[in-house]
């Protein structure tokens, strides 16, 4: 049996990112507890293409395949920086373009960051419902960070270090931890 897949997202640009850093550390913590096999990306590496297509078939081969592994991950950590109070208009057209069946009751991270504690609910009034639409599995804790809780592109905070722990133990309902599991087998 082959290792689960965890696909991070992060919707930005930007490198260095403080988004690509909040969904690899999730992504590395989860790895590290549940045993997946990771891969996080961003709308760089997406391309160009995604802003000139109207559909998926629009999409080069480079597009294609980081949806391809957004859909078929069994589990995944969407983050995006936040603008103005929502995610960017990239980021979005990159979900719109996946069918609302290929997340349905799959298991999802959702992370914002932003400059302050003002941009907070962004993550409950806009990822929450936009993941709800596709009947997606999003975890109770979500995880915002804003500027101070990074040092140099690190997590540095221990608030936030505490909620990304807290969120990787909730994938435990989807991906019983291997020290369970191997309990469960003497």
């Amino acid at each position: 049996m082959s290792a689960p897949k965890l696909v991070g997202f992060a919707g930005s640009f930007n490198r260095p990112s403080k988004t690509h850093v909040l969904v690899q550390t999730v992504a590395d913590l989860a790895s590290e507890q549940y045993g997946f096999i990771n891969r996080v990306y961003d709308l760089h590496d997406v391309g160009a293409s995604l802003g000139l297509a109207q559909w998926r078939k629009d999409l080069d081969d480079q597009a294609r395949s980081v949806i391809d592994e957004i859909v078929s991950a069994d589990a995944l950590i969407i983050g995006s920086p936040t603008f103005k109070g929502s995610y960017p208009g990239l980021f979005k057209h990159l979900i719109d373009l996946i069918d609302p069946h290929e997340l349905r009751a799959k298991p999802i991270i959702i992370a914002a960051t932003g400059g302050g504690d003002r941009h907070a609910l962004m993550v409950e009034h806009q990822l929450r419902p936009l993941f709800g639409f596709f009947m997606a599995h999003t975890l109770p804790t979500a995880v915002y960070a804003s500027d101070r809780d990074f040092t140099d592109y690190k997590v540095s905070s221990e608030p936030l270090a505490n909620r990304i722990n807290e969120v990787v133990g909730e994938l435990a309902a989807f991906f019983p931890h291997p020290v369970t599991r191997l309990a469960a087998a003497e």
